[in-house]
């Protein structure tokens, strides 16, 4: 995302790495998504946000960027629609992209195009299923990278227009 000439800030939640907390199935975490987010507001007031999570960080943060008025693009990564439940996002009204592995063990691809087929034609949803990868993109984070860069250009670009 910073190749696309965005600021990034990467957080962990409560309880993974160094911080501090424990894990709280989401609830808490919903919290730590919204401080980055207050955070990121104060600090770079007037900038357009674009939130990405990637597995469970995709569902908590998907969860409240469709709600937050202050995002205005969403990042799925690896989204993990055989654990959990995504039907919250047939309320998206923000461009959302989806980016998974066609080689996910935590949800088929077939599933995150049904899942963004559901979703209301605002939500202009795209789907990217890199080849070759699985869950963590091992030896295909390079695409990653390319596909999100191109995505974030793409919706900036959208955006100058509109203004």
């Amino acid at each position: 995302m910073s190749d696309a000439g965005l600021t990034v800030l990467r957080i962990n939640f409560r309880g993974v790495g160094e911080s501090t907390g424990e894990h709280d199935e989401g609830r808490g975490e919903t919290d730590d998504v919204r401080a980055a987010l207050d955070y990121l507001t104060q600090h770079y007031a007037g900038k357009p946000l674009t939130l990405a999570g990637f597995s469970f960080g995709s569902l908590v943060g998907m969860e409240v960027g469709i709600a937050d008025s202050r995002v205005t693009n969403l990042i799925s990564i690896g989204t993990p629609v055989d654990k959990y439940d995504f039907s919250f996002l047939k309320s998206c009204r923000k461009p959302i992209l989806f980016v998974h592995g066609d080689r996910d063990e935590f949800g088929a691809a077939g599933k995150i195009r049904t899942l963004a087929a559901t979703l209301p034609q605002e939500a202009h949803a795209r789907v990217e299923i890199i080849e070759r990868a699985d869950h963590f993109f091992d030896g295909r984070l390079d695409v990653v990278k390319r596909v999100i860069t191109e995505w974030v250009t793409r919706q900036m670009m959208a955006m100058d227009q509109r203004s």
